[in-house]
C-alpha cells in the first residue's frame, strides 16, 4: 500500500489521526477488538491486539462434553503404592 498522509487532530486533552477505512479493513482492525500500538524505530506501530492464551477453550471443552466425546483416553489408573496410603 503506498502512502497515506493524514492529519494530527485535537481529541479532548488529546491529539489522534483518523484511520481510512480500507487501511482498518486490510489490517482486520475495528472498535471492537481495539490494537496494539508501539514505537518502534521512531515509526508508530499499529498492530491487531494478540488473542489471549486459551481463548475459546471453554467452549470447544463444552461441545466436546455435549458430543459425548470427553471420555479418559487412557482410563482411570492409580499408581502402585496408592493401596498402602491411609486416607
Amino acid at each position: 500500500m503506498r502512502a497515506v498522509r493524514v492529519s494530527v487532530r485535537q481529541i479532548g486533552n488529546s491529539q489522534g489521526v483518523v484511520i481510512p477505512k480500507p487501511v482498518l479493513a486490510q489490517l482486520g482492525l475495528n472498535s471492537e477488538t481495539g490494537a496494539e500500538m508501539t514505537v518502534e524505530d521512531g515509526a508508530l506501530i499499529l498492530r491487531r491486539p494478540a488473542s489471549p492464551a486459551r481463548t475459546g477453550w471453554a467452549d470447544a471443552a463444552r461441545k466436546i462434553a455435549e458430543a459425548g466425546d470427553d471420555a479418559l483416553v487412557l482410563g482411570e489408573f492409580g499408581n502402585a503404592a496408592d493401596s498402602d496410603l491411609v486416607w
